[in-house]
C-alpha cells in the first residue's frame, strides 16, 4: 500500500516543522507539500496528489483554512481534512463539523497524538473534542458566557457602536447595551473597551474581515 500524500497548511514555523517531522517519521503517510497560507492549498488539490490535508485555521495573510476547507470539500470530497487550530473561537467546531471537515484538533491541549488521528482518519473515522478549550476572561469562564453574548462579543472586537453591532444580529441598540453591561460585570473589566480588547487577545471570539451583510 503506498503512503497516504499530505499536505500541510500551517503558517506558524514551529508546528509546520513539528507537522513535517511526524509525517517523515511514518511510513504511512508522505509529505507532499508545506505551505504557510491556505489561498494555495487548493492548488495542490487540483494536481490530484493530496490525500490528507492538516489545515490551520488561521494562516498567512489572514487566509481563512476553514474557508479553503469548504472549497476543497465541495471540489475534492474524497480529500480528508484535519482542522489544527490553537485558537479556542467557539465557532470553529460547528462550523468544521457543518463543512464536512474529517476531524478536528487543538494543537496545545489534545491529548491524542496528531499521528494517531491522521491514521484514524484516514480508515474513516471521525475524532472531534466534545467543547472549545475552556480559558478566562477576566474574572469569568468562556463557558459562562452565552450564545447571544459571545456574537455580541465578537462584534464588540470590531470596534463597532451598540446601534451598528444591533443592526447586524438584529437587536434593538439598548438590548445590546444591557449585554455589554452584563458582560462587564461577568469579567471584571471597566470599559466597553478593555472587554474587547481582551477578549480579542484571548482569541475566544474572532471577528473575520467578511463582514455580516
Amino acid at each position: 500500500m503506498k503512503p497516504y500524500r499530505v499536505l500541510v497548511v500551517e503558517d506558524q514555523v514551529m508546528p509546520r516543522q513539528l507537522f513535517e517531522m511526524f509525517i517523515l517519521s511514518s511510513e504511512q503517510f508522505t509529505l507532499t507539500a508545506s505551505i504557510d497560507s491556505a489561498v494555495l492549498a487548493d492548488v495542490y488539490c487540483a494536481g490530484g496528489g493530496i490525500d490528507l490535508i492538516l489545515m490551520d485555521v488561521v494562516t498567512k495573510n489572514g487566509a481563512n483554512g476553514l474557508e479553503a476547507a469548504e472549497n476543497i470539500k465541495q471540489r475534492w470530497p474524497k480529500i480528508r481534512i484535519i482542522i489544527v487550530t490553537s485558537m479556542p473561537e467557539c465557532s470553529y467546531l460547528e462550523r468544521a463539523r457543518k463543512i464536512g471537515v474529517d476531524s478536528f484538533w487543538y494543537k496545545e491541549i489534545s491529548r491524542e497524538p496528531i499521528l494517531s488521528l491522521m491514521e484514524g482518519t484516514m480508515a474513516g473515522g471521525s475524532v472531534y473534542p466534545d467543547a472549545p478549550p475552556e480559558i478566562r476572561l477576566g474574572l469569568a469562564m468562556s463557558g459562562e458566557f452565552t450564545q447571544t453574548e459571545l456574537l455580541i462579543l465578537r462584534e464588540l472586537t470590531g470596534g463597532y457602536t451598540d446601534a451598528e453591532i444591533g443592526e447586524h444580529l438584529h437587536l434593538s441598540r439598548f438590548t445590546v447595551r444591557d449585554y455589554v453591561k452584563s458582560m462587564r460585570e461577568k469579567t471584571g473589566f471597566r470599559s466597553r473597551t478593555e472587554l474587547a480588547v481582551k477578549a480579542r487577545q484571548s482569541g475566544l471570539v474572532i471577528l473575520e474581515a467578511k463582514q455580516p451583510e
